[in-house]
């Protein structure tokens, strides 16, 4: 019999490409990791230390469906890869980083963008733009024994049949390897913990109705509906 004195929460998972589920801990987001993207945004795209912000491991939905949410009138789409950790630790050597990812899979960070705007302004968190509820849709996660450590390739997206963002993985201004050591050395990283890698430049609104098709080179696609 438990001990809880309220019922426990579920454990969030999401979908893998061998049939199984991916048990989700914590979600750390990098911020403008392209440089075109950062330019977009107006700030300089110089290599300027990594920050990170977080969703919570619930805001991941892989439903196929976006629900528009309230409060916002300028809801954005931001197209990432989504790395998926099987094991961590702390201050994690560049040349073992990798050793760490279990596997690879697309995402969105769909953001309240005047929310997050507001923010900015008042050098707030931006957790009320950025992890609200069903914010991070995400596609299956594929292992790397399948699609090995993706660092170029296409990332594109494409909204109703016309593309919005369009970019490489190479030019991510922060790599993979580079990502999991650095937050190792401010939080301690487990088993399954997800990163959200950094959007191309092209982000814009969606509306209901919209259709949103992500894809990544090597990695996968997923298809989205604003309803």
């Amino acid at each position: 019999m438990s001990d809880h004195v309220i019922p426990a929460p579920q454990v969030h998972v999401i979908p893998t490409g061998g049939g199984g589920t991916f048990p989700v801990r914590r979600v750390y987001c990098i911020g403008r990791n392209f440089a075109a993207h950062a330019v977009e945004m107006g700030h300089d795209p110089n290599r300027e230390p990594p920050f990170f912000f977080q969703k919570n491991p619930d805001n991941l939905d892989a439903s196929g469906e976006f629900p528009y949410p309230p409060h916002s009138t300028d809801v954005h789409h931001e197209v990432e890869l989504l790395v998926g950790l099987k094991s961590g630790g702390t201050n994690i050597p560049l040349d073992k980083a990798l050793d760490h990812v279990w596997g690879y899979g697309v995402s969105l960070d769909m953001t309240r963008r005047d929310l997050q705007g507001e923010a900015k302004k008042m050098g707030r968190p931006w957790e009320i733009g950025k992890a609200f509820e069903r914010s991070g849709p995400v596609g299956r996660l594929l292992p790397v024994s399948e699609v090995g450590h993706p660092d170029h390739g296409r990332i594109a997206l494409v909204v109703n049949g016309d593309l919005r963002q369009e970019g490489d993985l190479n030019q991510m201004i922060w790599k993979v390897p580079e990502m999991i050591s650095y937050l190792s050395e401010y939080f301690e990283l487990r088993a399954g913990d997800v990163i959200m890698a950094g959007t191309p430049s092209g982000v814009n609104a969606v509306q209901r109705g919209d259709t949103m098709e992500a894809t990544i080179e090597g990695v996968g696609a997923l298809t989205v509906k604003v309803v």
